[in-house]
């Protein structure tokens, strides 16, 4: 049997960007990690870690992968996760009924915030 470890996310600034996803999931940093890696994971151990790879790359826009982030109450997250430095993305072709938000975090990784109430 195989199953998802981690996702990786290259980053620029690990430190922002470990504060960003330890605040937003609610994540513990692994100790022990040096100035380029950052292992994230759910304080219970389970499911999938997030990885913080500090590597210089450019965005691509629409990313190829991205998260989805299932929220009971999505505007509050919405919300929540703007206060801790994400930002909105507007997308002209987002049909009116979506159940998601499109985000990015400080350094432009996008992500969605599903509404899963």
């Amino acid at each position: 049997m195989i199953r998802i470890g981690s996702i990786v996310i290259r980053v620029d600034d690990l430190e922002r960007q470990r504060a960003f996803w330890t605040a937003a999931l609610g994540y513990v940093a692994r100790d022990g990690d040096g100035d380029d890696f950052a292992l994230l994971h759910p304080p219970d151990r389970r499911g999938p870690n997030i990885s913080l790879d500090r590597h210089r790359s450019s965005a691509q826009a629409p990313p190829r992968i991205h998260l989805d982030l299932y929220a009971d109450d999505q505007a509050a997250e919405v919300e929540r996760l703007i206060g801790l430095g994400a930002t909105e993305v507007h997308w002209d072709r987002r049909p009116a009924d979506a159940d998601y938000v499109i985000m990015a975090d400080p350094e432009g990784n996008r992500f969605c915030v599903i509404d899963a109430g």
